[in-house]
């Protein structure tokens, strides 16, 4: 037979258990013909690359991303920073700032909520220092922020408005009165109130620079995560990336999704999900997924908890109780769809798996829907067994298993969620070890210079749980030591595993991506170096030199 190209003298991880090194491989018409040693290629005829012992591997799968909603922050001022230490000290820094820039119709600052030292902010301060513009304060995660009236007026937020998910996503109110702060859905409308402006050109020049990044790292597939609130520019990026799918110009397969943030749009976004799933069917371009925000996050304390946490003694909330998520998860089996659920916090993906639990009980062999429960920043014993005896995937962002925080995270979670759970987040290690199925993602939702995009970045933290002076990371980021527990550290063959063959199989396209194996897509990635004997301290600085999607070289 005569391939179109042929490579030996390789080492080629293969992500394939059965046969996971070889050292030769064919391929014809974008698909491997061949994987094995070298005695093998007698049977193929064509030009043969030495490739002199370099090293091989699958196409990156990232297994969460946000490609529409960076679309969204590409074009949103996210703010000037505030970096002060009281509530006084930051509203003089904000009104010194509207002085010096006058006749903005709106003012944006970003401040975490440690630089209040404990006081509450509200629409009334902001009032005083700016009462003929807008004022827009973005809290450090950008999951909730604090408004003037002026802001509340454009969007017709009254007293009467009701909260999206009491306890979860809500307005602060103080005597029944909105105090101008607001909390993950009940927040998101206000920080992108502008991307329905957004022309094609500027939607296509964004994705056009994600989609050099993500050929730049080799990464072959994602899964994006929606754009939660923003379903219809969600649904103008995935047309331009539909169009340039037909006109052959994808070289990334794009798994996308419907997003679901609230049980009063639950219907809604059910029949949404399924005509995103005929609308977006292209040989590189794919919906069969649900997206569902189930919680916030821990530093703000949205995040639903089973034990409280231990400076408010507040749990948090799940979006949707376990027999919502039963009805949920039979629409979805009748119409052979997916699942897949942000959940930070223990009680929300306990929500997941006792709905799963239930669904499975009632539709018995019928139940066929794959459900991925993402970020897994805590998780109860109880249900660590859970995972694999539901057949629940468990997604992991392993850039943020050094604390995510910079700084010392070993003494600042404590203070949030207890000593005993602080030292026992992101269990990946822990599940993988159940026997469940645990893949990678990067969650980044900034393009920026797509540093935090890094798969090699996630694998160095997945491996050593700690950002220092050796890994490619901003100086500020890193973290005094190693976050615990050491148990969770993972291997590197662990980290590739999750990131080509098990993110293959919750995409649903194990068949044909993944992993280096006859009849499948040829993905692959060459490096100089051995990833496998690579130092883990700087694993971040890895880069593949030579990168190929369906047979065709990219890079």
């Amino acid at each position: 037979m005569r391939a179109d190209r042929i490579i030996k003298n390789a080492k080629i991880f293969t992500a394939n258990r059965a046969k996971p090194i070889a050292s030769a491989l064919a391929v014809k018409d974008g698909k491997f013909v061949y994987v094995g040693d070298e005695s093998g290629l007698s049977a193929y005829e064509g030009e043969i690359t030495d490739l002199g012992g370099k090293f091989i591997m699958p196409g990156i799968i990232d297994s969460h991303v946000h490609v529409t909603t960076g679309v969204g922050f590409e074009y949103t001022d996210l703010g000037v920073p505030v970096m002060c230490s009281t509530k006084k000290e930051s509203l003089d820094f904000m009104a010194e700032y509207i002085k010096n820039n006058p006749g903005l119709k709106r003012y944006r600052f970003m401040m975490e909520r440690v630089c209040l030292n404990g006081e509450e902010l509200t629409k009334e301060d902001l009032d005083a220092i700016c009462p003929d513009a807008e004022i827009v304060v973005l809290e450090g995660e950008v999951h909730s922020n604090w408004v003037n009236s002026k802001v509340l007026e454009a969007h017709k937020i009254t007293d009467d408005t009701s909260d999206p998910v009491p306890g979860l996503a809500y307005f602060v109110r103080k005597d029944g009165h909105i105090t101008g702060n607001s909390y993950e859905t009940a927040s998101w409308p206000i920080l992108f109130d502008g991307v329905n402006d957004l022309t094609d050109e500027q939607i296509g020049k964004a994705v056009l620079r994600w989609i050099d990044a993500s050929v730049n790292y080799g990464v072959s597939c994602v899964f994006d995560a929606g754009f939660p609130e923003h379903n219809g520019v969600n649904e103008r990026i995935y047309a331009y990336l539909r169009t340039l799918d037909k006109q052959g110009k994808l070289p990334v397969y794009v798994d996308g999704c419907y997003v679901l943030t609230q049980p009063g749009k639950m219907q809604e976004a059910l029949e949404g999900v399924k005509r995103f799933r005929d609308e977006f069917d292209t040989e590189h371009m794919k919906v069969h997924t649900l997206k569902i925000f189930m919680d916030g996050t821990l530093k703000i304390e949205t995040a639903a908890m089973v034990t409280p946490y231990v400076d408010t003694g507040a749990l948090g909330a799940s979006a949707f109780n376990a027999q919502q998520m039963v009805e949920i998860l039979k629409e979805l089996n009748k119409e052979g769809l997916d699942l897949h659920v942000h959940t930070v916090g223990e009680a929300s993906s306990r929500v997941v798996l006792d709905g799963v639990e239930l669904a499975k009980k009632e539709l018995g062999d019928e139940y066929r829907v794959k459900v991925t429960c993402a970020h897994l920043w805590v998780q109860d014993d109880e249900d660590i067994e859970r995972f694999a005896k539901l057949g629940v995937i468990a997604n992991f962002t392993p850039w943020w298993h050094s604390g995510n925080v910079g700084g010392d995270p070993v003494n600042y979670w404590p203070t949030f969620i207890g000593e005993k759970r602080a030292n026992s987040m992101f269990r990946c290690k822990t599940l993988w070890d159940t026997g469940a199925l645990v893949t990678w993602s990067s969650d980044e939702v900034f393009y920026g210079d797509f540093k935090n995009w890094s798969p090699y970045l996630a694998m160095e933290i997945g491996m050593t749980r700690w950002i220092n002076e050796k890994t490619r990371f901003e100086e500020e980021s890193r973290t005094i030591a190693p976050f615990p527990p050491d148990s969770e550290r993972m291997s590197i063959e662990e980290m590739m595993l999750g990131y080509t063959i098990n993110g293959a199989i919750q995409l649903g396209i194990e068949n044909a991506k993944g992993s280096i194996e006859a009849g499948k897509d040829a993905d692959f990635l060459v490096f100089d170096n051995d990833l496998l004997t690579a130092e883990k301290g700087g694993f971040s600085y890895n880069d593949p030199s030579e990168v190929y999607f369906c047979g065709r070289k990219i890079k």
